[in-house]
């Protein structure tokens, strides 16, 4: 079940294109190094199938996280990556693997590392040195499942926030690229009303901009007992899964390295 990127890549980026989330845009550029990594691993970044939502897809109130998320291993069980341009590090599950550099990396640095979980399947893509630029062109019912603020990344005081947000609903389900679903770090402000600019995860990481976060996606993100459920109301139920606890944890860790 794979949809071209539309809400993500809904970016004009400039640049090298990679693929994010964020408020009307074009497709994210990037510029990545090769990585020296603690771990090895793949990237998921794949868009969300068709499927009609539920009720739930409407705007809702944005349940606020604490810091420490529920995980089947204790912290000191997981293991630390640190990026090959020794920039950025965060903390992982032992089973899982990163693979840095994830790709081509282009010229300028940066890193491109990617998450895979014990089975091989992708969960996550960190990437930074992105250009990255969005026109706000169309708004969708949205939802907000879940928001935690994380200053160890902020930048002249701008916070960034880790979100899991969907787009578009079972009435109006708006281009091929909607519905949507994904988690990941941002810079943009909780939307407010009813709609809401298409999903833009990017947050401010020198010299330009970075992404860390995947499109929930059915075929890597598994979900037990939600096979039969509209594609929005899977990636609710995904929530309550021991392996989105652990993406949360993990993506709420990055930091600056040292």
């Amino acid at each position: 079940m794979r949809r071209s990127r539309g809400l993500f890549p809904a970016l004009i980026l400039v640049g090298v294109a990679v693929a994010g989330c964020g408020p009307q845009a074009g497709q994210p550029t990037a510029t990545t190094p090769a990585a020296t990594t603690t771990a090895p691993t793949p990237s998921a970044t794949a868009a969300p199938p068709s499927a009609s939502p539920s009720a739930l897809q409407t705007a809702t109130a944005t349940a606020t996280v604490e810091p420490t998320a529920t995980a089947t291993a204790t912290k000191a069980a997981w293991k630390t990556f640190t990026t090959a341009d020794g920039q950025l590090a965060f903390d992982l599950p032992p089973a899982w693997s990163v693979r840095d550099p994830a790709g081509e990396l282009p010229e300028g640095g940066g890193a491109f590392a990617e998450v895979t979980n014990e089975a091989g399947r992708p969960l996550a893509t960190l990437r930074t040195n992105m250009a990255t630029g969005s026109t706000c062109m169309e708004k969708y019912p949205f939802s907000e499942f879940e928001s935690q603020q994380m200053p160890a990344l902020a930048q002249n005081g701008d916070v960034p926030r880790y979100v899991f947000e969907t787009r578009g609903d079972a009435t109006a389900p708006g281009p091929a690229d909607t519905p949507a679903a994904a988690y990941g770090i941002t810079t943009v402000e909780a939307p407010t009303g009813d709609t809401a600019c298409p999903i833009f995860h990017f947050f401010t990481w020198p010299p330009t901009a970075a992404m860390f976060g995947a499109f929930y996606n059915p075929d890597n993100n598994r979900t037990p007992g939600s096979e039969s459920l509209p594609y929005l109301e899977q990636a609710r139920k995904y929530m309550d899964t021991t392996e989105y606890q652990n993406i949360r944890r993990m993506i709420t860790s990055l930091r600056p390295a040292g």
